[in-house]
């Protein structure tokens, strides 16, 4: 008899196909959360895989703030069209114009936080009770606490301590009306697999992943991107630098790392390599020890 062994990257694909697709047999209006990032994108990836030949069945939902690399959306656009899936956009400044939440002010001024209303506001006005999204295990100690199904109560709140059991591939997607349940099909999967599976798939990314020119400033360790959303300190200077992104995000937030890796096999051997978590290069994760769990129990991604 012959022994059946399955290639991780196909175990990892296999386990989050499953939960995409127990996602849509178990909620009535699910969603893909989407922020034009590596992750997300393996995310929509795996949901076309999941019902090809037909269409994803669910609609993508991007969250913009109005600071995202324009890189970012010329990538959201087109994937969107490629797919030919629902685009669902909230805004923040929109949030912002009705009085929902008050922008920060200051040179360290940041749109993360007020993303949490526009999310919890959408998902209320599609009427999203499972919202998938691409966080994995390995990159934040908060995101490490979390479930693949991770109930929301009726504010969009997330208690890790009172988290369901998933014994045996079983998943308890019960809730109550204006309760939510979040998703994470890639929560096993580690940077490394990542970037092995978009490396094996063949899988389109924002030109900001790979090495390029780009100005720069250095802030607290922190390389960031010149743009018209930052404000600089006296002390600060604008230099060009051959950076690029390891994660995607806002871009007064989202620290670059110096390198030279243009191609996807370069990029895996740097990744091989550094001691450096990819969310170590974001800013906000650096307001305090527990500022992503923070964040997530008040309904953040």
């Amino acid at each position: 008899m012959k022994n059946y062994y399955l290639p991780h990257l196909k175990e990892l694909e296999a386990e989050a196909i499953f939960l995409i697709r127990e996602v849509v047999s178990q909620f009535e209006k699910p969603a893909l959360l989407f922020s034009g990032g590596k992750d997300s994108i393996v995310l929509a990836h795996l949901a076309k895989k999941a019902f090809y030949p037909a269409k994803i069945p669910f609609p993508l939902i991007h969250i913009d703030t109005g600071h995202n690399f324009p890189e970012t959306i010329e990538f959201r656009d087109s994937l969107v069209e490629k797919l030919g899936v629902q685009l669902l956009v909230g805004s923040v400044q929109e949030s912002i114009n009705s009085g929902r939440v008050r922008e920060e002010t200051g040179v360290n001024a940041s749109r993360n936080a007020l993303q949490t209303t526009t999310l919890l506001d959408t998902l209320e006005e599609y009427k999203i009770d499972a919202a998938m999204g691409g966080a994995r295990r390995d990159e934040e100690k908060a995101r490490a606490k979390e479930r693949f199904f991770s109930h929301r109560d009726e504010f969009g709140q997330w208690d890790p301590k009172n988290q369901r059991p998933e014994l045996w591939n079983l998943f308890n997607g019960r809730k109550h009306i204006g309760e939510h349940f979040r998703i994470f099909p890639i929560s096993n999967w580690t940077e490394m697999d990542v970037w092995q599976y978009i490396l094996q798939e063949e899988i389109d990314l924002p030109s900001l992943y790979f090495s390029h020119s780009r100005e720069c400033l250095v802030r607290d360790g922190v390389i960031l991107a010149n743009s018209e959303f930052i404000a600089l300190k006296a002390n600060e200077q604008i230099q060009d630098m051959v950076v690029r992104y390891r994660t995607c995000g806002d871009m007064p937030i989202t620290g670059a790392v110096e390198s030279t890796a243009d191609t996807l096999e370069l990029i895996i051997e740097e990744i091989a390599t550094t001691r450096t978590t990819e969310r170590g290069t974001r800013a906000d994760d650096k307001r305090g020890e527990t500022a992503m769990e923070d964040r997530k129990k008040a309904g953040y991604f």
